[in-house]
């Protein structure tokens, strides 16, 4: 088989084009700490309403609950 000068340039050429566009991936540790600010505030109500005759039952009869 013989190779022609025109042969030759395209098989260069096209290896130069796949070594050209190969992916880099570059792992660095950052120039500072990373820093997590959590302020968290959690506030709960709770609110009981029980009608007057239930609180009067409640409060009559100590062992019912």
């Amino acid at each position: 088989m013989k190779w022609t000068t025109a042969k030759r340039v395209l098989i260069l050429s096209g290896a130069w084009h796949l070594f050209g566009c190969a992916p880099t991936v570059k792992f660095e540790a950052p120039d500072k700490p990373i820093e997590i600010n959590m302020n968290i505030k959690i506030e709960h109500e709770i609110r009981l309403k029980i009608e007057k005759d239930v609180d009067d039952l409640i409060s009559t009869q100590k062992g019912l609950f």
